[in-house]
């Protein structure tokens, strides 16, 4: 007896063997917005200044007309200029931070 079958097609191959693989993220240790989220960064910003003075800075209306952190996500998400000067703040307010900490306590701070 014959078998009449035809002979079995081989797969093709996954996406995975014909491309090279991806390098894995490399760590990012003089990067201080590295690994954080930009609700991490709007919280500690509205935390530190408040939201009264957060908008004086960053004069946006997510900011100014009933600010929350769920409404500064979404429009920060969609626009890539004030994402830019949230995070510059976020930068500005660590480099006072460390300043403060490092400064003497018996030395003012030079006007």
């Amino acid at each position: 007896m014959t078998n009449d079958a035809p002979a079995p097609v081989p797969a093709p191959a996954a996406a995975s063997d014909t491309q090279p693989a991806k390098p894995a993220r490399q760590a990012q240790p003089r990067n201080p917005l590295h690994g954080l989220t930009l609700e991490a960064i709007v919280t500690a910003l509205a935390d530190h200044y408040g939201w009264e003075h957060l908008s004086e800075l960053v004069p946006i209306r997510c900011f100014t007309i009933d600010p929350s952190v769920g409404s500064s996500l979404k429009f920060l998400r969609k626009t890539p200029w004030a994402r830019e000067k949230v995070e510059s703040l976020y930068l500005f307010m660590l480099r006072e931070q460390r300043r403060e900490q490092q400064q003497p306590q018996g030395r003012q701070p030079l006007p």
